[in-house]
């Protein structure tokens, strides 16, 4: 079983990568039983969400990072 640590790792890594069926499982069981990572789940979703609607977020694709 997840820790609240480990399950905090997961839920960052999840909004840059996809995780195993492994990782998902056991944040899915820890999310299950932790209402403090739960909420924490649903701030990270905000915060994704947030961040792809932020003009700097947002550039032409053809654009390098050194423009």
């Amino acid at each position: 079983m997840l820790m609240c640590r480990e399950a905090t790792a997961l839920m960052s890594l999840k909004q840059d990568k996809t995780l195993t069926l492994r990782e998902k499982m056991a944040l899915r069981i820890h999310l299950s039983m932790c209402q403090a990572c739960r909420t924490c789940a649903h701030q990270f979703d905000l915060l994704h969400q947030a961040g792809k609607h932020h003009p700097a977020c947002q550039y032409n694709s053809r654009q390098t990072l050194d423009d």
